[in-house]
């Protein structure tokens, strides 16, 4: 099998012609794997702590088999295979840009250090990155924990722009847009041509903090699981893209309905049920295109890292999610 569909996964640390070997930092779990772990044990930070141990331990990757997620990490490049085509030198330190699901992955401390009342898991151990595996450089102007924030969601902001700009100053509504990977999107719709664009948060203290930071024209309160309340918030025919960066499973059916006719919808949320929005969508006879984000689009990590550096107000948000994290 290929690496993310694999059961379990080598964790040799010693490296072929064109692997790479990173000494791991931190993990970046993603937002729905760390909501699902984080109800199912209660809050428990011990518990958490185990289960993401045990995970790890028991597949060789950080994938968790509930929501079939995993995130990010950041390390430093300790050995390099001659042929591997990533360009990367031992001492360099990176973020790796694939999805822990099919990251082999040893972890040497147990996660002692980790409090476990974050996504962010300061660890060791190492990683093994494949010739098709991606990586990159962290900046030296940016903490490392504001970079992992960041380069975690980098693809939602790339396919945003590419689908914004293929419309003719379209609606733009995203759905969880006080978030990381939901702020950075609307930033990228409003630069690459949206006539409007429209944040759709949960409840007034996200709406509080989007409306500080100016990022969209239009804030509203709606809960994305409630189709029809979530139709009526976004208004009028609808959004001609829909952006849906909410963590939490039930959203597909309030996404399709907010969506104008001939519009498209972009599920950059891990925890989307395919067969819901494909069935959904047929129910409610929505002419709408579908994309599922799979996190890379050439040039995506340059692009969210510019968006962070000349947008303050981001940077404000993502500072303050990582302080709270």
């Amino acid at each position: 099998m290929l690496p993310q569909a694999a059961e379990r996964l080598d964790t040799d640390p010693r490296v072929r012609d064109d692997e790479v070997r990173i000494r791991v930092e931190r993990l970046n779990l993603d937002a729905a794997s760390y909501r699902q772990l984080h109800t199912r044990h209660g809050g428990d930070p011990d518990r958490i702590r185990a289960e993401v141990a045990e995970i790890i331990e028991t597949r060789g990757k950080m994938h968790n088999p509930v929501t079939g997620s995993g995130g990010m990490l950041i390390g430093v490049v300790e050995e390099a295979g001659p042929r591997s085509p990533l360009g990367l030198r031992p001492g360099m330190r990176v973020a790796t840009l694939v999805s822990l699901t099919l990251t082999p992955l040893r972890i040497t401390d147990g996660l002692a250090r980790w409090d476990g009342l974050s996504e962010q898991v300061p660890t060791e151990g190492h990683a093994i990155l494949f010739a098709r595996s991606i990586a990159a450089e962290l900046p030296a102007d940016l903490p490392p924990e504001l970079s992992l924030a960041v380069l975690d969601v980098c693809g939602a902001p790339a396919l945003t722009s590419r689908v914004v700009a293929s419309y003719a100053s379209p609606v733009v509504a995203v759905l969880g847009g006080a978030g990381k990977s939901g702020s950075l999107s609307l930033v990228a719709a409003r630069r690459a041509g949206a006539k409007r664009t429209v944040g759709v948060v949960p409840n007034e203290t996200e709406a509080a903090r989007l409306r500080a930071a100016g990022l969209a024209d239009d804030v509203v309160l709606a809960d994305a699981r409630d189709p029809i309340a979530l139709a009526e918030a976004v208004g009028g025919t609808g959004a001609d893209v829909t952006v849906v960066c909410v963590d939490v499973p039930g959203c597909e059916h309030g996404a399709i309905l907010a969506t104008a006719t001939g519009g498209t919808v972009i599920f950059f949320s891990m925890a989307t049920s395919f067969s819901a929005a494909a069935l959904g969508a047929e129910g409610l006879a929505a002419d709408v295109t579908m994309l599922i984000g799979n996190g890379y689009v050439p040039g995506h990590a340059e692009l969210a890292l510019d968006l962070l550096r000349t947008e303050p107000s981001l940077r404000t948000i993502f500072r303050e999610r990582v302080e709270t994290e």
